[in-house]
């Protein structure tokens, strides 16, 4: 080996000692029994199918800041966990730089071996000016005898390239890089080693780079876009794999201390289980009879009025009577603040506070512009499925669109997770405010069709007073009402009254008086019977 070429390279040992390349001998790691082996990345292996098929090699493409590198990371740091030896070759980056990546994870990189390829200071050798071949001949020949050297003597059963595009620049010719990556890939092929390329998306004047495509057995494409508000959104599509299955389409990911998280697309026919759907009782009789006992289990009830109707009251009346019955509830709220939905259910006589110490009642704020439609879909899942959920509140429908705006086919995905909730047997409760407070009120989004039942709330106003009207106008499981009732909010809880019988026009909120005003509530007195 010449000096020159022992400047350009470092090798770490799994005890972090930087060496040269020929005190390094390596020891081959048995590959696992099992026909995938994980990426380190929970939900990745699942978009996979189970994780990667062994031996091959494997594109993983993205655009800066999309997280190829902490990937590559994790894939070598799951190797190291199952006892098989690690090599990260790293033509880019230096390995202080990746120590840093890894600490700012709290991960150690002890146990990966890492071999660092600097070719910057040799562009300017001197001996590079008195050869008879290209200089991008000599560059990438003696690139790829270092890398296949010390994969020799590593003998590493994983192997991350980061990135290949350095490559790329030192052959020039396409037809030279397509190449060699195939030499790199059959010489990878006979020992065994499964192989992850970084690569930046390129493109060429024809659109993009297919070089590295055609070669992969794989391609794992991740994407960051920027919103016009809040935090980078990042997705993973798996948009080829040879000869096994993996999950089509877009997943959301997020990148936090700890590492990368992908949240799978939710597929509600693949967690069918079987269920009683009996009706959930609210704890007033008055209000159960409008359902005759009540909304069904595995069904979505949408509660739809203006603000200040008294919706969340009515769907905390529900969460209530579910804990007192030693029932796991999860609300999701996107606009009230949680001191004050605790503080106006104590004064209402609603014990929220001690279902949610004892941990029958998750109550959870949304951070409207930090979260993407998949991580809400998987949390979701994972209150339902590690914490048994049976009921779900989303308050509100308006809060949940909003907070993603630039999200396409969100109604799609809202059905899809609400058709999870009703296989799984879980009543799902959501609250859709609409604009204005009396007359013909209109709501953003019309999305009762998604709904198995919807209660509608009103405003009237009669001797001088606002007053609160309440009907149940669909119900697909089974009979309703379809009687108009008033209802009141006040310390004494909730109270459903007579039905409206001598009022006429009372949702439209001008009411016409046609008889007698006996039926309308009163306030309780200060021991009420």
């Amino acid at each position: 080996m010449s000096p020159r070429r022992r400047r350009w390279t470092r090798l770490r040992s799994a005890s972090g000692e930087v060496m040269s390349t020929e005190d390094h001998p390596g020891v081959p790691s048995p590959l696992p029994q099992s026909l995938r082996i994980s990426t380190g990345i929970v939900g990745l292996d699942d978009i996979l199918g189970g994780g990667l098929v062994p031996g091959r090699l494997y594109l993983v493409e993205g655009a800066p800041g999309a997280g190829k590198t902490t990937l590559g990371l994790h894939f070598l740091l799951e190797g190291r966990a199952r006892g098989e030896r690690g090599l990260f070759i790293t033509l880019s980056e230096t390995n202080e730089e990746l120590e840093a990546v890894a600490a700012s994870h709290g991960w150690s990189l002890d146990g990966i071996d890492f071999f660092e390829l600097s070719s910057a200071e040799n562009l300017s050798s001197p001996d590079r000016e008195v050869t008879l071949l290209h200089p991008w001949e000599v560059e990438l020949g003696e690139t790829i005898q270092l890398i296949t050297d010390q994969a020799d003597r590593v003998a590493p059963t994983r192997v991350v390239f980061d990135s290949v595009s350095e490559m790329r620049l030192l052959a020039e010719e396409p037809l030279r890089f397509r190449r060699q990556v195939l030499a790199l890939k059959q010489f990878f092929a006979a020992r065994k080693a499964t192989v992850l390329l970084l690569e930046e998306l390129i493109l060429n004047g024809n659109g993009r780079d297919l070089q590295l495509l055609s070669l992969s057995h794989g391609v794992i494409r991740l994407e960051r876009w920027t919103l016009d508000f809040g935090g980078a959104r990042r997705r993973v599509e798996i948009t080829k794999m040879r000869g096994t299955a993996s999950r089509e389409g877009w997943h959301d990911y997020k990148i936090r201390t700890g590492g990368i998280e992908v949240f799978p697309t939710l597929v509600a026919a693949e967690h069918v289980v079987s269920f009683i759907g009996e009706p959930v009782a609210s704890g007033l009789t008055e209000l159960d009879a409008l359902f005759d006992g009540g909304p069904l289990r595995g069904t979505s009830t949408l509660l739809t009025g203006p603000a200040g109707s008294g919706k969340s009251t009515l769907i905390l009346q529900y969460v209530c009577a579910a804990a007192a019955r030693g029932e796991h509830c999860a609300v999701y709220e996107f606009e009230e603040r949680l001191g004050t939905m605790l503080s106006r259910a104590a004064k209402l006589g609603l014990d929220l506070q001690t279902h949610i110490k004892t941990g029958l009642v998750t109550l959870r704020q949304v951070d409207p512009a930090q979260i993407a439609p998949g991580e809400f879909a998987h949390i979701i899942r994972k209150e339902v499925e590690e914490n048994g959920a049976r009921l779900v509140v989303i308050d509100s429908l308006n809060g949940y669109l909003s907070a993603m705006p630039q999200e396409n086919h969100l109604v799609l995905q809202l059905h899809e997770l609400l058709a999870y909730l009703n296989q799984r047997g879980v009543l799902t409760l959501l609250v859709n405010p609409q604009h204005g407070a009396v007359g013909n009120l209109q709501t953003s989004l019309d999305l009762s069709y998604l709904a198995d039942t919807v209660m509608l709330l009103r405003f009237f106003e009669a001797e001088g007073r606002i007053r609160k009207a309440l009907s149940v106008i669909k119900h697909r499981g089974g009979p309703h009402e379809d009687r108009i009732r008033e209802y009141r909010i006040d310390t004494h809880g909730l109270r459903v009254g007579e039905p409206l019988t001598m009022f006429r026009g009372v949702l439209t909120g001008t009411p016409a008086y046609t008889g007698d005003i006996d039926p309308l509530l009163e306030e309780r007195g200060a021991n009420p019977t």
